[in-house]
């Protein structure tokens, strides 16, 4: 029996995960991809776990719990896109406030195709137009979760994506949605992360099983911190666990 994903850490606590040993083992395949419009599906313990992240997430007492959150791989492949599709789907479920999902990530776009939805008129398109953010935005099965995809024009939203112009969407996107979570490019792929992240409320940081490079994690998270974004938590994705369900429930 298997798990998706369990949080490592919190914030302050990134270093301790670092230094365990792990053994080698077959990555587990990536979760399909939905093919039509309707609210993603995640049930059993993987939802259990998607939900306890939601509630350490966003849901703590006082006024400092982050709205504006930023998921970002360590390297290429780790799930990152279908992490920051269920937790917005799960943070959705549970809230009614109106939550966003911005696809940042020009080099594999792939948040409209959790949706079943097409990738046009979405974010490059924000960024070189003048309407209104929130009509580039595209209302899910659920009534109040939203998708910017990434748009037609993967050399806009590349060009783009740093600049003035991004901070100012990113600003309108906070002020007309009560969460926005945005999928960004593998840290080791560019620096749209360690930007974007800048100017959100913090980072999650996703792991895959069995497949991160514990050096490689261990340099973002020194990066991140040098350059004083926050680092709200990792996630370990694909992670598996020989107990059968009904044993670890009891745990």
């Amino acid at each position: 029996m298997s798990k998706n994903f369990e949080l490592l850490y919190q914030a302050g606590k990134a270093a301790e995960m670092l230094h365990a040993d792990v053994e080698p083992a077959e990555p587990a395949a990536l979760p399909e991809v939905s093919t039509s419009v309707a609210a993603l599906q995640i049930d059993g313990m993987a939802r259990d776990e998607v939900s306890k992240l939601v509630h350490r997430l966003f849901f703590l007492p006082g006024p400092e719990a982050p709205r504006h959150v930023v998921f970002a791989g360590t390297e290429p492949g780790h799930g990152c896109s279908w992490m920051c599709a269920h937790v917005g789907e799960v943070l959705a479920s549970q809230t009614t406030g109106s939550v966003c999902l911005v696809d940042c990530n020009p080099y594999s776009s792939s948040l409209h195709r959790e949706f079943g939805m097409e990738n046009h008129h979405g974010l490059s398109d924000a960024l070189a137009g003048d309407d209104a953010v929130r009509g580039y935005a595209k209302q899910t099965a659920r009534h109040n979760l939203w998708l910017v995809s990434c748009g037609s024009s993967r050399e806009t939203t590349e060009r783009l994506l740093t600049s003035d112009r991004m901070r100012a969407r990113m600003s309108q996107l906070r002020a007309q949605f009560d969460y926005v979570l945005m999928d960004v490019a593998s840290l080791n792929t560019c620096n749209h992360g360690m930007v974007l992240g800048g100017l959100a409320d913090g980072v999650v940081l996703v792991l895959k099983a069995n497949s991160a490079r514990r050096d490689s994690a261990r340099e973002n998270i020194q990066q991140l911190q040098a350059s004083n974004v926050n680092v709200l938590g990792a996630v370990l994705n694909q992670r598996t666990f020989p107990i059968p369900q009904r044993i670890y429930k009891r745990l």
